[in-house]
This record gives C-alpha cells, sequence and structure tokens, in this order.
C-alpha cells in the first residue's frame, strides 16, 4: 500500500468514502496528499502546526457520522441518477424541503421527499435538474460541471509591508464551515477574529452540535450586529479590519453598502469571499453538493459516492487560509475569491489512487478543541472599543 493510502485509511477519509455496506474507497487518497502538503506550508507562514487530516475530518468525528454512499455523511444531501448523468440535491434548511412540490410539480411535501425527487431527477436531465434547482434556490450540482479554479487574487488597493499576525483585526462574517475555518486558522497564527452575527440570521451551526461549532470559533470575539438597523456600526468595523471574510451572496451586501467600494481605503486590507458556484453565480451551496459539483466523489461499484464529509467545505477554508497568508507575506491590499466547486474540482483532477483490498479505514478522530465559542454577542463592547481605538488612530 502507498504511504498515501495508508495516511487516507488512517486519517478516518476512507471510513467516510464508500457505499455504507461495502469496502472503504481508497480512490482520492492524493487529496488528503495534496491537502497536507497546503497545510504545511500554510504552517509554515504562521507559525503552528496545521493537521490536515483533522481538518478534513472534524465535523465527521465529533458529529460521529459514517460513509453513506449516495447519502452524504451528514444525510442531508442525494447523490442522485440523472437521464444522462449526476446531480446532487441538498435539502439541508426547511425553505429547501418546503420547495420540494415545486421542484416536482406535486401538492404537499411527502414524509420522506427523497424517493419522488429521485425519480423526478432520473426522469431529466442533469441540466434541466440545474435549472430547476436554481429557479428554486435549491442547493444542486451536476457531477463535475464545475472546472477547477485555485483562488482568483486580484489587486484591490495600496500594499501595506511588515505587518505580522499578532495585532492583525480580521472581521468574519461568514457562517457554518469553510469561512469559519478559515477564520479559525488566522485565530491560530495570532490574529484577533471577530465573529459578525445577525440576531436575525445567526450562523446556523451554532444552534447545532457545540463542540462543532467550538472547534471552528473558540477563541474568537463575539459581535452581534442588525445588518440593516446597525450597517453603520458594521461598516466601520469593516473599514478598520485588515482582512475581512464573507461568505454572502453579492447583492447581500452592496445594497447595504458593506462592501469595498463603500469603505474608505485602508493600506493592506485583504478581502476574502468564499462562494459555492463563483462569485456572480449567487447559487446557494454546501460542501456535499458543491464537491460533487467539482467532481470530487469516491469510486463505487456502480457507480459515484460521496467523497468524505461535505469535503469542499474544508478544502476551501484551507486553500482560503492559504491564499491569506500568501497575500499578507505581499503586503495585503488584495480581494480574494474562493469557490468552493473550483477548489473541488482542482483536487478532483488529481491521479486516482489504486484500489486497495482488505485495507484498514480506521473512524476520524475527534480534534482537540480547545475552548469554547463565545455566546452571541458576547463582545460587542470590546469589538465597539477595538473599532474606535482604531478610528481614532485613523484621524
Amino acid at each position: 500500500m502507498s504511504s498515501a493510502s495508508a495516511r487516507w485509511g488512517s486519517s478516518g477519509l476512507a471510513y467516510l468514502t464508500g457505499p455504507p455496506g461495502g469496502a472503504p474507497d481508497f480512490s482520492r487518497a492524493n487529496v488528503l496528499a495534496r491537502a497536507e502538503q497546503v497545510a504545511e506550508a500554510l504552517g509554515r507562514r504562521i507559525g503552528t502546526a496545521v493537521d490536515a487530516a483533522a481538518l478534513l475530518t472534524g465535523r465527521a468525528a465529533l458529529l460521529g457520522l459514517r460513509r453513506g454512499g449516495r447519502v452524504s455523511a451528514g444525510g442531508a444531501t442525494r447523490l442522485l441518477r440523472t437521464r444522462d448523468s449526476w446531480c446532487a440535491i441538498t435539502l439541508s434548511r426547511p425553505d429547501d424541503v418546503a420547495a420540494v412540490p415545486a421542484l416536482l410539480g406535486i401538492d404537499g411535501v411527502p414524509d420522506d421527499p427523497w424517493p419522488a425527487v429521485e425519480g423526478w431527477a432520473a426522469a431529466h436531465s442533469a441540466s434541466e435538474v440545474i435549472d430547476r434547482t436554481r429557479l428554486l434556490d435549491l442547493p444542486a450540482a451536476g457531477l463535475g460541471e464545475v472546472a477547477a479554479a485555485p483562488p482568483l487574487v486580484r489587486s484591490m488597493g495600496p500594499r501595506a509591508a511588515g505587518r505580522g499576525w499578532p495585532g492583525l483585526l480580521v472581521a468574519d462574517l461568514s457562517s457554518m464551515w469553510a469561512g469559519p475555518l478559515c477564520g479559525q486558522l488566522l485565530a491560530s497564527a495570532g490574529a484577533t477574529v471577530v465573529k459578525v452575527e445577525s440576531p436575525r440570521r445567526p450562523d446556523g451551526t451554532r444552534g447545532g452540535n457545540s463542540d462543532f461549532f467550538d472547534w471552528v470559533n473558540g477563541g474568537k470575539l463575539s459581535y452581534c450586529v442588525d445588518f440593516d438597523r446597525q450597517a453603520g456600526e458594521l461598516r466601520e468595523l469593516l473599514a478598520v479590519a485588515d482582512v475581512v471574510i464573507e461568505g454572502s451572496r453579492p447583492a447581500a451586501l452592496v445594497r447595504r453598502r458593506l462592501v469595498p467600494d463603500h469603505l474608505p481605503v485602508r493600506p493592506g486590507r485583504i478581502w476574502l469571499r468564499i462562494n459555492g458556484y463563483g462569485v456572480l453565480s449567487g447559487r446557494p451551496a454546501f460542501g456535499d453538493d458543491a464537491a460533487v459539483g467539482g467532481g470530487l466523489v469516491g469510486a463505487g461499484p456502480d457507480g459515484p459516492v460521496f467523497c468524505g464529509d461535505a469535503v469542499a467545505d474544508p478544502l476551501a477554508g484551507l486553500e482560503a487560509a492559504s491564499a491569506v497568508a500568501e497575500s499578507l507575506q505581499r503586503g495585503g491590499g488584495e480581494s480574494i475569491d474562493v469557490c468552493m466547486a473550483g477548489i473541488a474540482a482542482g483536487y478532483a483532477a488529481l491521479p486516482a489512487a489504486r484500489p486497495v483490498t482488505d485495507a484498514p479505514a480506521s473512524p476520524p478522530s475527534p480534534p482537540p478543541v480547545a475552548r469554547p465559542a463565545a455566546g452571541l454577542g458576547a463582545d460587542n463592547d470590546a469589538v465597539r472599543r477595538i473599532v474606535a481605538e482604531r478610528l481614532a488612530l485613523a484621524c
């Protein structure tokens, strides 16, 4: 067995990939090998070790997830055969389930919507499925529809040389996994990371498994602000931040004037956007459907299966943190767009590993959770003091 396959098996990723009643799949072992290279380079830049395997399997370990073949490890996404290919559809939000009757042209939501969705998908082409789900704002992707796309870096303003991680202020407006993971990696380097949430729509993972939420958000300052009624206050935070992480649809921040064009120039500012299918697509995305969109799937005995657990999320978070660290070394003054499906496609293009028969596949080990995350809005006063001090220095 190759060293890459051995690490894939011991990491827990083989345990999470393959049909639920069959052998674990080792075909994507080079994904971990590549992620370890990125993590090693990032660790040198931020001055602390980064465990790629823990990043890719941490959620599954904390939640006790197992491989489900064409059912994602988390259970919300399905790989479905279409008339001409395969697609993934996610029904993780109440609105997603409520949209099923409109998707299928039926009255009422079945107790188990998946058999009906599966039959509908099989009668349509992949492009027809994606067109229809986009109209209904459902997270979905056709297998391999997105080309490989590394982080896209553009010049945005003047650079600021000589900055280190301590004293760096990061405003993290992202939610779920990829963006918060990136913010957590920057926090581990010594940056002050402010997790920004709306009281009306806090991070959806805050109400879920507390260990997972603490893992990716522990050590950040919690700042709760109404994006509409307190947009001016939030704009001040973004104006003084050295790094901004966001994953909102473009129009959501533009209409509130919470974008670089409406902020005073700050030398060295880095603006990171993480999206599912391209910055202008506006499509909702989750890690499992984005991975399928990039073609990053395992090889089942009669078709594709899910690779790991929502693997596009941690891969995008890792690549985003690496891109921010590289930008900081250049002096910043850049915007960075990270497409989750595009990142997944880059990893999907790696050579497949040779099949391994009867090789051990260990379950993933829970990552250490250093500290609990702060309660919603617990650090509002502290954040306001930081903002006030930075605004005073700018005068």
